[in-house]
């Protein structure tokens, strides 16, 4: 067991300074204790990049949190809560092998880098349209209204088949059902929104499913309808249920990780001033955001048996808070980890999570982000912050998300 420093004060991971900055805390846990019991959370708070990694590829360690979603939820929504929480235990993410490994062989070819690549030129495109309506000289706005939000909307509604008058309700659903797995629905009316807005999105893309059957299209479902494993490996049900993890999780982690990139190189004029230089940097730059400041601070799993972790003994049935926040900013990984550095190699980052829950869209979640990020920096010179002091952060356990990003372009 690794013990170097004392132990901080407990602190609320919700608290307002904890969502504004949480990384000094997270930093004390980690030199303090990597593997550390919160009775405040009343889980395991695990900092350390090893021991993140080691529950990351431990089988004890279950992705399984469908159940502690459910007991969030006010009493007086449940009664509209077993459906939605039907579609979500389809959802891979929170599925362990072998049904995860089943469910993700679905859409492995769909993800694969090759089959992201053809959407480059749209996605090109797209970043180009957007940033002429809402990014004209000398107007100032909102980036993350105007740019980091719809781009993402733009080529996931095109990747996933979605016909542009589609668009307003598909992605109202997405937002509800963002406040509900994220954590930042409070309010019982906010709850029954957003578990009605996740039995309405499946609704509409079974009915989709139905319509690409019928006539495919160049689009994510008709690919993997034509691959004919649907209706063999996994059911019509499963597959619509997966559909809507596919629409919920591409366009949040997008949006932020965008906004979050563009405010980390405009807070480091150097860093802005060396992907001028060299636009292919603007992939370094979205690599360290991921690393440093990226869209998701931590998952939660749970052990689904007792196991030993850095000399502590987490009991079955124990929640763990696996927070790649910390781990990412590891000093035993990270040279000088609290530097943005566009050009840093090295280890690994964990910022879209390792193994076999590695994200499966992170191909096209950054050529998304590279795509806006290199145009905004090298073809709007003029993008300033219009107050850098002031960011205003998403008050979510999971995500790291701004609220608004005001720019002048």
């Amino acid at each position: 067991m690794t013990t170097h420093a004392p132990a901080p004060t407990e602190r609320y991971l919700l608290s307002p300074d904890m969502i504004a900055d949480p990384y000094g805390h997270l930093d004390a846990l980690r030199d303090h204790a990597p593997v550390h019991w919160s009775p405040l959370h009343h889980a395991w708070l695990v900092t350390g990049y090893d021991q993140v990694m080691r529950c990351l590829r431990d089988p004890a360690v279950s992705a399984d949190r469908v159940r502690p979603l459910m007991d969030a939820v006010p009493q007086g929504a449940r009664e509209d809560a077993e459906r939605a929480f039907g579609i979500l235990s389809r959802w891979m993410v929170f599925n362990d092998p072998p049904r995860h490994r089943r469910l993700r062989q679905v859409f492995q070819e769909a993800f694969a880098a090759r089959a992201v690549a053809r959407y480059r030129a749209f996605t090109e495109k797209a970043t180009r349209a957007v940033l002429a309506r809402k990014a004209r000289p000398g107007r100032t706005g909102d980036l993350l209204a105007d740019v980091a939000k719809p781009l993402p909307a733009l080529v996931f509604a095109r990747w996933l088949g979605i016909p542009p008058t589609d668009g307003p309700s598909f992605w109202y659903w997405n937002t509800r059902v963002a406040d509900l797995v994220l954590g930042t629905a409070q309010e019982e009316s906010e709850y029954r929104a957003s578990l009605q807005a996740l039995v309405s999105l499946e609704d509409y893309l079974g009915a989709l499913v139905a319509r690409r059957r019928a006539e495919p299209g160049d689009d994510l479902i008709s690919q993997v309808l034509r691959e004919g494993r649907v209706g063999d490996s996994v059911s019509e049900q499963e597959f619509t249920g997966m559909l809507t993890q596919m629409a919920f999780a591409g366009g949040e982690t997008t949006s932020n990780l965008i906004a979050n990139t563009v405010l980390a190189l405009h807070t480091r004029p150097g860093q802005l001033a060396a992907v001028r230089a060299e636009p292919e940097l603007a992939q370094g730059a979205v690599e360290e955001t991921l690393r440093l400041d990226g869209p998701s601070k931590m998952s939660i799993r749970t052990a689904a048996r007792d196991l030993d972790l850095d000399g502590r003994t987490l009991r079955a049935g124990d929640r763990i808070f696996l927070v790649t926040a910390a781990a990412n900013r590891d000093p035993a990984r990270f040279p000088d980890p609290g530097r943005f550095d566009v050009r840093r190699g090295g280890a690994t980052h964990l910022g879209f999570g390792f193994g076999a829950h590695f994200c499966i869209g992170a191909a096209l979640a950054r050529l998304v982000a590279v795509a806006a990020v290199r145009t905004l920096v090298c073809d709007h010179p003029g993008l300033t912050l219009a107050d850098p002091a002031r960011p205003v952060w998403q008050p979510s356990l999971l995500n790291r998300g701004l609220t608004a990003l005001p720019v002048r372009y």
